[in-house]
């Protein structure tokens, strides 16, 4: 680690550069990048040290995450050692996991409002009423040790995790739940997120929502459906 060009100098250089670079980078703009960087000191314990500002603890994370960077490559663009960089990122995905609780929330949990998407359409309207988001899942590349790769292997032969989210029509995330092996069924997924009370699935009050088999069932018979029809527009 000889390079005069270290983390600080090259996040001051992206800063003040053309705007592609820092989104390269980082996938974000200049300004999502100081807002977050405000919010996260602010509200969520990001600190940095008596030689690492935390705005370098930030970048140091989200170049790991933007660009699946190693350890090893991170180390040579930041000019730390492997033990800072370890360190940094943890308490980087610290910080961005409990922003997570805050930002990715109904804004209602009693779900009183008819979304105006809804509302205000009579093509929606009375019928999906009490419809208050959509639920999808998505598989997301993933590095999985060796041992544990079978388990991740999804339709398309590679290693990825199966994620399960929820968005209202704001195109807000409500929900979000990771971690999942690449070969789980979303029906698997949907019916631990409903019944597992550790990942405060955002459930309707009492009185809306209906049987929980009746919702596994819809759920189920609409990925079926909805495969189908993909196949058949082939």
């Amino acid at each position: 680690m000889t390079s005069t060009q270290t983390g600080a100098k090259w996040i001051k250089e992206l800063l003040e550069g053309h705007p592609d670079r820092i989104h390269d980078a980082f996938r974000m703009s200049k300004r999502i990048f100081v807002d977050l960087l405000h919010k996260l000191e602010a509200d969520h314990e990001l600190q940095g040290s008596q030689r690492t500002s935390s705005r370098e603890v930030l970048g140091i994370t989200l170049y790991i995450l933007a660009q699946g960077g190693s350890l090893r490559l991170t180390k040579e663009r930041f000019q730390h050692s492997t033990e800072t960089i370890s360190r940094y990122f943890s308490a980087g995905l610290k910080s961005l996991l409990l922003l997570s609780v805050d930002a990715i929330k109904p804004i209602d949990r009693q779900f009183r409002d008819i979304p105006a998407e809804i509302r205000y359409d009579p093509r929606y309207m009375p019928y999906f009423k009490d419809c208050v988001g959509v639920i999808d899942g998505t598989h997301v590349d993933a590095r999985i040790p060796v041992e544990d790769q079978v388990r991740y292997i999804g339709r398309h032969g590679t290693t990825t995790q199966n994620v399960m989210a929820v968005c209202d029509f704001n195109m807000c995330f409500t929900f979000a739940l990771a971690g999942w092996e690449g070969s789980a069924h979303d029906s698997r997924i949907f019916a631990r997120a409903l019944t597992d009370d550790r990942l405060h699935f955002p459930h309707p009050p009492q009185g809306i929502l209906i049987n929980m088999f009746t919702i596994i069932q819809l759920f189920v018979f609409l990925n079926v459906y909805l495969f189908n029809k993909t196949n058949k527009c082939r």
